[in-house]
């Protein structure tokens, strides 16, 4: 039975961490004032998140990218002006450069107590953030199926949105280090393959049904089926510092599942792999970002990644264009040109460093960098 053609309506959530305006250390201060001022004007599109320290704002529903990137341009800005008053600014990156996480308290809330107390000390370690993108697919089933296929390349969207090179002072040697800090929570990584939705949902239902999760939103893998919304989120990247990176990756997101569904609607589809191989290529994202290439499992051969992202925009232009994004597909090519904010962090902190700066003077270079970055060309 053919199912008609998804709305591929988009919404973007990111997580900030909000950091002193002057010294750029991670806020470790109450900011329950600053929460509500933002409530006051944002209404809905911003909540506090797990740790008081952070912040999550999330668009509307969007028609398209075009509109995505001026809400969240709007949402940026607001968060950096209100918060401003209270003297504190947002960070977008994934991993704050030395702070220290023992220094944090979660939000007091009913979830986030239930939440600390059932991870422990895994939780503890969370200072992370990252970026969720929303494509809207009304069809429980497609959804199910997409998801399978979309799962091949959440490898290359993590390669692109790097934000989380730094921890606790120190340059990890990772391009993203927040999924190994993530990776360390249950029901986290890549999905399982489901035939169907109601295989999924049986699956959920038995993990619901003896009490150990409250329902599917406490599934964080890096692509899933949205609870509150007939989307799929796919979680898999980091917080991207360039607001246009994020404009440009949530594209390339949209433009794969429409890509998907075309080859469905040919009987045709993408081929799965198992979980072992797209994993590698997970490991790969994390370590080197775009630095060192993916393995291209049809071929059975490691392609540099600037092939990989050339392949991809000539594969998706027809797709690019039919949802009015071929701009920012094409812009994905920046993200080469310069680096992702892991690439461009780590310059920030050696260059400081040949400065006569020492390790801590060096990371907060770093932050006064990702302050302004965050906000730059909104």
């Amino acid at each position: 039975m053919s199912v008609r053609e998804p709305s591929w309506t988009i919404g973007i959530e990111e997580e900030y961490l909000m950091v002193d305006c002057e010294t750029g250390n991670l806020a470790t201060r109450s900011l329950d004032d600053l929460m509500a001022a933002l409530q006051t004007d944002l209404k809905d599109l911003v909540r506090p998140e797990f740790l008081q320290s952070q912040v999550e704002v999330g668009t509307r529903v969007c028609k398209d990218v075009k509109e995505a990137r001026a809400q969240l341009a709007w949402l940026r800005q607001s968060v950096a002006d209100i918060g401003q008053k209270f003297g504190v600014a947002p960070i977008a990156a994934s991993t704050h450069p030395h702070a220290e996480w023992g220094e944090q308290t979660h939000t007091d809330a009913e979830r986030y107590h239930t939440f600390a107390q059932d991870m422990q000390a895994v939780v503890r370690r969370l200072i992370i953030s990252g970026m969720h993108v929303h494509v809207g697919i009304d069809d429980d089933d497609l959804r199910i199926d997409l998801m399978n296929q979309v799962s091949y390349f959440l490898p290359h969207l993590l390669c692109l949105s790097t934000s989380s090179p730094m921890w606790r002072g120190h340059d990890t040697g990772l391009k993203c280090y927040r999924l190994s800090v993530f990776d360390e929570l249950p029901r986290t990584g890549l999905p399982e393959l489901f035939d169907s939705y109601s295989e999924y949902q049986k699956h959920v239902d038995a993990l619901i049904n003896v009490g150990i999760i409250k329902d599917a939103t406490m599934l964080w893998w890096d692509v899933r089926p949205a609870v509150k919304f007939p989307t799929l989120e796919m979680r898999i990247t980091d917080v991207c510092t360039t607001l246009d990176d994020a404009i440009a990756i949530a594209c390339l997101f949209q433009c794969l599942l429409r890509m998907l569904y075309r080859l469905r609607r040919n009987n045709q589809r993408w081929r799965t792999y198992r979980t072992m191989l797209i994993d590698e290529n997970r490991w790969r994202a994390q370590r080197y970002g775009l630095d060192e290439g993916l393995v291209d499992f049809g071929k059975g051969t490691l392609v540099d990644f600037k092939d990989l992202l050339e392949e991809l925009i000539e594969m998706l232009k027809d797709d690019a264009e039919a949802l009015n994004c071929t701009e920012e597909l094409h812009s994905l090519r920046d993200i080469l040109t310069r680096g992702t904010s892991s690439h461009r962090q780590i310059k920030v902190f050696n260059q400081a460093k040949e400065d006569g700066a020492d390790d801590l003077e060096a990371c907060r270079a770093v932050a006064h960098w990702l302050k302004t970055e965050t906000v730059r060309g909104l």
